[in-house]
C-alpha cells in the first residue's frame, strides 16, 4: 500500500510533545507498516534497522510502545490494519465492478444485428448512405476516476500510480483547445500505455520509505498507546 490519507491539524495536536528524532521515527514506522501490510519485527534494533535509525533504538522504542501494540507476531496497529483492509475491499469492489462493465460490453456487442445473406444488394438506383458524424464531448470537470479506468490501469501498467495519472490526463484534456472526444474511455486506455515508467514506483523499498520522510507533512494515521486512531476520526 503507497498512500494513506493524512490530517495535519490531528497529526500535529497528537504529536506535538515528540522529539525531532521521535518524530521522524513514527513516521518511518508508519510508512514501512503500510509498505509492508504486515507487524513490525517484534526485535527493537531489527525494527530500527528497518527504518534507517540504528543510532536512535530508544527513540524508536518510545515511539512503538505509545503508538503500537506488540502481539505474537510483532508490533501491529489496529487503525492501520482496518485502513489497509478497507483499501484491498475498494481493490476487490473496482475490479469486480471493471470485470462486470467488460462483461456488459462484449454481451452488446454480441446482440448486434449483423448482415445476413439475404439482405438486397445496393444498386446505382439506391441513394448513397450518409452516416451522420457522431459529435464529440469534452470531459466534465466534475469528472471523477471510474473504477474500471483504475482496474485498466492496475493491470495495464501496475508501474503507474491510477489518480497521478488521471490528475494528468483531465488537466491535460481540460486545457486542451480540441479537448473533445467519441469515447472517454478508449482515450484513457490510449492515455496509460503512452506514459512512461514512474521512476517513483521503481525505487527501492528503503527509498520510498526515506523520500516519504523527506517530503514533508503529506500523509499519516496517529493513534494512542493502546487504541489507534485515524487521523481526522
Amino acid at each position: 500500500m503507497h498512500y494513506y490519507q493524512f490530517n495535519i491539524g490531528d497529526y500535529v495536536s497528537h504529536t506535538r510533545h515528540l522529539s525531532p528524532i521521535e518524530d521522524i521515527a513514527y513516521r518511518r514506522l508508519l510508512d514501512a507498516y503500510y509498505l509492508s501490510e504486515r507487524p513490525l519485527n517484534s526485535g527493537l534494533t531489527s525494527v530500527a534497522r528497518q527504518i534507517g535509525m540504528r543510532e536512535h533504538e530508544e527513540e524508536v522504542g518510545l515511539v512503538l510502545q505509545e503508538f503500537f501494540v506488540l502481539g505474537e507476531d510483532g508490533w501491529t496497529s489496529n487503525r492501520a490494519d482496518k485502513e489497509i483492509a478497507h483499501y484491498k475491499s475498494k481493490i476487490e469492489q473496482a475490479s469486480k465492478a471493471g470485470k462486470a462493465s467488460a462483461e456488459r460490453r462484449s454481451s452488446a456487442r454480441s446482440t448486434d444485428v449483423q448482415p445476413t445473406n439475404n439482405q438486397e444488394p445496393i444498386t446505382n438506383n439506391h441513394k448513397p448512405i450518409v452516416e451522420k458524424k457522431q459529435r464529440g464531448s469534452r470531459l466534465p470537470t466534475d469528472f471523477e476516476l471510474p473504477n474500471d479506468w483504475i482496474v485498466f490501469c492496475n493491470q495495464e501498467r501496475p508501474d503507474l500510480q491510477p489518480y497521478k495519472v488521471f490528475d494528468n490526463f483531465k488537466d491535460y484534456w481540460m486545457s486542451a483547445p480540441k479537448g473533445t472526444k467519441l469515447d472517454w474511455s478508449a482515450t484513457w486506455r490510449n492515455w496509460v500505455r503512452s506514459q512512461k515508467a514512474d521512476k517513483q514506483n521503481e525505487l527501492s523499498k528503503t527509498g520510498k520509505i526515506n523520500q516519504t520522510v523527506q517530503s514533508g507533512l503529506t500523509r499519516g494515521l496517529i493513534g494512542g498507546l493502546h487504541n489507534v486512531k485515524l487521523l481526522g476520526n
